[in-house]
């Protein structure tokens, strides 16, 4: 029995946000997630509630994309031809066959921020702690571009509506996909009531090549984004290691109003897209690392979204171990007692990192003096 029930925030619509045959990111994964979720817990299924979000509107897009930019995908989406659509957007947010905006993908997109927005809102009102928003985390899209299979930044306007429709003036963002959120930290860059840390491959050696150590904030933003960059097959024992060591201290002193952590399975090790050394049960305790956050600081408000992940095996079995982990709760799914060849790796690496993080940081910071 959970302590409080939950909010389970999808729209089966998100399918529509598919690229294409032969592109790394498909639609169906959010389908598959879900078969999977709704028979794994079911012994649940009296403490969480399913709700359907309504698309985003293009005001709720504007509180963070310009107008240009929303006609533009908007049309393309449509299938009018933009003859300068690399204005708008990257090569990998096209259709690999037609190479062009895929159709109908911003039905999709609007799906996906209205499905953040909503989980954001319903904890925002307490009527729930904990909301979890599938399809959201679309981390690499910019003000005025796409870019990285991201076309509307979900979590960047979920995080404004929470600032202007609710005063929030604490918000944790904390992204643990692979990948550097590098639209996210841009709209952030300066906002000091947003601290942004970020979890990721180290930027040389994966897109999008940003997300050092030294990127942390400018203006009233300086120090309130902190960029954690991991070498390859990083394991579980150093993530432990940075929670214990670098987030748990940050996030006391900063002590937020709320929580909104974001990202899916591709720190997991058989990835493919990816080279970061996760095993199915190191999710649950990223998963119990953030409930944990969440009890000491904001009484436990969680906005959980997810979208990423590139093998499709490995997906429902990682989000699932990530939302058991979340609301400490036991699920029967035999493959986490896989045995993860990188569990030890680059703990004396992590180290190090962290130590390098807190000498940039420790001035901003008292916990990390």
């Amino acid at each position: 029995m959970l302590q409080e029930k939950f909010a389970l925030v999808y729209h089966e619509g998100i399918d529509k946000y598919d690229f294409g045959e032969g592109h790394p990111f498909r639609g169906g994964r959010f389908s598959k997630f879900m078969d999977f979720f709704l028979k794994k817990f079911e012994p649940y299924r009296n403490e969480f509630s399913l709700i359907t979000p309504e698309p985003a509107t293009e005001k709720d897009l504007e509180l963070i994309h310009t107008r240009d930019y929303i006609k533009a995908i908007e049309s393309a989406s449509m299938g009018i031809r933009i003859p300068d659509i690399l204005k708008f957007v990257s090569l990998d947010n096209l259709n690999p066959y037609t190479r062009y905006i895929p159709e109908n993908i911003d039905k999709g997109a609007k799906l996906i921020v209205g499905t953040s927005l909503l989980a954001g809102e319903l904890v925002a009102k307490g009527k729930f702690k904990k909301a979890i928003g599938i399809g959201g985390g679309l981390h690499h899209a910019k003000v005025d571009y796409g870019e990285g299979f991201c076309f509307y930044n979900d979590i960047a306007i979920c995080v404004e509506n929470l600032k202007r429709k609710f005063n929030f003036e604490r918000i944790l963002v904390l992204d643990t996909d692979a990948h550097a959120g590098n639209g996210t930290k841009e709209i952030f860059y300066k906002d000091e009531k947003v601290l942004f840390i970020d979890i990721h491959q180290n930027p040389t050696t994966i897109y999008p090549g940003t997300g050092f150590i030294s990127e942390i904030g400018e203006g009233k933003g300086e120090g309130f984004t902190i960029n954690i960059p991991l070498e390859i097959r990083t394991g579980e024992d150093s993530y432990q290691y940075i929670f214990e060591n670098l987030i748990f201290p940050v996030t006391k002193e900063f002590q937020p109003q709320v929580i909104v952590r974001y990202g899916g399975s591709d720190p997991h090790y058989m990835d493919g897209l990816t080279n970061l050394g996760l095993s199915i049960k190191s999710f649950r305790m990223i998963g119990e690392d953030v409930r944990e956050l969440s009890r000491n600081t904001c009484n436990g408000k969680v906005i959980d979204l997810i979208t990423s992940g590139y093998n499709m095996e490995i997906l429902p079995l990682a989000w699932s171990s990530l939302i058991s982990g979340l609301l400490d709760i036991d699920i029967d799914i035999a493959e986490l007692d896989e045995e993860n060849p990188y569990k030890n790796f680059r703990y004396e690496e992590t180290k190090g990192i962290v130590k390098k993080i807190k000498n940039y940081l420790k001035k901003y910071w008292k916990s990390l003096e």
